[in-house]
């Protein structure tokens, strides 16, 4: 079993940690700390000697930050944090705001004081970041501190320790692309962009452009490290040499290796040679760039090379996505049958459900990790967006009301993410009409043809507009870009409302997962993941069309459905999609589960 269920946190952290922190902060004679949740890789899902946003405070999101002031503090969350920050920070030792609404800069600017020093630690803080950081002190007049180590790591006297699992090679018949020529493609764009080498300090894109996976992250398969790729075509891996044994050497038998603490020695001597080094001023940590520049480096702002040519997908990584699928779709389409004749009498409770889903996907016999901890949201439980049950949070499934179970397993061949909302007893008629809404835009993004330079936040309306006209919405994206045998979220490509100006392009995975949140009662999401198809032809008309291809393949609840909701155009869609289901998944699961299904993908 991958997943634990007891508290990693709870509301007593802040009293009980801050005071050490401050105190921290007054021998630096600094008047503030920035806390974000990110770690030195800018990871999502970060390692736990990373947690510090969690330890300080409580919140266990993979998304915040906190401002640590002497006589207060205030967390940062955006609207999928909303119930949850609540529940897990004491406000009287916090306050809360939206990250989205007020970012972390606009309120320095507004209630730092005069002459203030706010300390920042530069390995978690990239040159974007702090730029907007360094205009809200001059606006304000205080002043940032970079810290040569974390006050927080200083306070936190039993911080876990650093991981160091073993790197692994991940084979081309999965990577569909050797090492080498991913490097070269990494050598051209950085001899283009006028550097002399890229500093790689995402670990995903490191794994990627090696072809190598770790261990080091929970539930995204990522070795911490960092690379350097020259215009030549030369590589180096830093990576902790506890990661590191024969059969890597030999993977990579044409890559120089070196431990990362050499990071520091290595971008000092290109800066006294002179040397032209790119870094992504969105993901490398400040530290690194200021090192280059005082070293005698020119620092060229570039965008990680690695991001546009990893999210768009080739044939073999498609293909195992698709097979990814099949296979996860079957674990999944198992356990909605358990859900639909073992667990609809109100005696089963959300952590054993999350347990028996695991547990069809272990039966695969290739499931590596789960690509996140499963959200298994009972009724009200389903209204928090990024619900983690725990043994103090875990409720029984009610009778007449809405589980929402959204879930993804890590396979050596794809990752998966899928969300079901299905009905415990008899949904009401609200229920009813809020599922049917969220299929409607569902369905709508699923059938959307686009021209070429289409971006996803062109299209993230489509899949609102079924809510926004009856007054409703949700606060999250439409969908996230998702790795191949990678981190479930992946950029440059996204669905959302923010502006976004990366155009979606063929091979790019992404989810397709509106939803319905309505707090203290259920909470509502369908997600499938698409793939962006090559432009085509339509009949009549002048301009090739991209679309999405679903490869995500398990039953919709129908017991859901207001079918007198849907046009008849959605209805041949559902249908559509349902006979796919039956026809590809039907011959791989039990005859018991098999006839289920038949009734469960009815023709409506």
């Amino acid at each position: 079993m991958f997943q634990t269920f007891e508290p990693v946190s709870d509301r007593s952290f802040a009293a009980r940690h801050l005071p050490p922190l401050r105190a921290e902060l007054r021998k630096r004679r600094l008047d503030g700390f920035l806390v974000p949740h990110d770690d030195e890789y800018q990871n999502e899902y970060i390692p736990e000697y990373a947690e510090r946003l969690m330890w300080v405070s409580g919140f266990s999101g993979s998304a915040g930050a906190a401002i640590i002031l002497l006589e207060s503090a205030v967390i940062f969350v955006d609207g999928r944090y909303t119930l949850q920050v609540r529940q897990q920070v004491d406000d009287k030792m916090f306050s809360y705001e939206d990250f989205v609404e007020t970012p972390l800069d606009q309120w320095l600017a507004k209630n730092a004081k005069a002459g203030a020093r706010i300390g920042y630690d530069p390995m978690l803080h990239t040159s974007a970041g702090l730029a907007r950081l360094e205009a809200a002190a001059k606006k304000a007049g205080f002043s940032l501190v970079a810290v040569d180590d974390n006050p927080v790591d200083a306070a936190w006297t039993d911080q876990p320790a650093r991981p160091t699992a073993k790197v692994r090679s991940h084979g081309v018949e999965y990577a569909g692309k050797p090492a080498a020529e991913k490097r070269a493609l990494i050598a051209a764009a950085v001899k283009e962009a006028g550097a002399d080498a890229v500093l790689l300090t995402s670990p995903t894109s490191v794994a990627w452009a090696f072809n190598i996976r770790g261990g080091d992250v929970s539930r995204s398969p990522l070795p911490l490290s960092r690379a350097l790729v020259t215009a030549d075509g030369c590589a180096t891996l830093f990576v902790s040499p506890d990661k590191v044994d024969n059969t890597l050497s030999a993977h990579l038998s044409d890559v120089d290796i070196r431990a990362e603490s050499d990071v520091g020695d290595a971008l000092a001597r290109l800066g006294r040679e002179g040397k032209s080094v790119a870094l992504d001023p969105a993901l490398a940590p400040v530290k690194y760039a200021q090192l280059l520049k005082e070293a005698g480096a020119r620092v060229i702002d570039m965008t990680d090379p690695c991001a546009l040519p990893r999210a768009t997908k080739n044939k073999t990584e498609l293909d195992g996505a698709r097979a990814a699928h099949v296979r996860d779709g079957a674990a999944v389409t198992r356990f909605l049958h358990w859900i639909a004749t073992a667990a609809q009498g109100g005696d089963v409770d959300e952590i054993a459900a999350a347990k028996k889903l695991e547990a069809f996907r272990a039966e695969t016999g290739r499931l590596v990790d789960l690509s996140f901890d499963t959200i298994s949201g009972a009724a009200s439980n389903g209204a928090v967006v990024h619900y983690k049950v725990s043994t103090a949070t875990n409720r029984k499934l009610p009778v007449n009301s809405l589980y929402l179970i959204d879930s993804g397993a890590q396979y050596t061949d794809g990752t998966t993410d899928v969300t079901r909302t299905v009905a415990i007893g008899t949904p009401t008629p609200e229920m009813k009409d809020r599922f049917t809404r969220v299929l409607k835009g569902h369905i709508a993004l699923a059938t959307m043809r686009f021209p070429a330079g289409t971006t996803g936040h062109q299209l993230d309306m489509i899949a609102r507009k079924p809510l926004w006209e009856a007054g409703l919405d949700y606060d999250h994206g439409t969908g996230h870009g998702v790795g191949s045998f990678l981190g479930v979220h992946e950029g440059p490509q996204r669905i959302a409302k923010a502006p976004n100006a990366q155009a979606l392009k063929p091979g790019m995975i992404i989810s397709n997962e509106p939803g319905f949140y309505k707090t203290g009662e259920f909470g509502i999401r369908i997600e499938n993941l698409i793939v962006v198809t090559e432009p085509a032809p339509i009949p009549g008309g002048e301009r090739p069309m991209m679309a999405f291809e679903t490869i995500t393949l398990a039953p919709i609840d129908l017991n859901c459905l207001d079918a007198s909701l849907l046009t008849e155009g959605e209805r041949q869609w559902l249908n559509a999609y349902h006979a796919r289901v039956r026809a590809t998944i039907g011959p791989l699961v039990p005859k018991d589960v098999a006839a289920w299904l038949e009734t469960a993908t009815r023709a409506v």
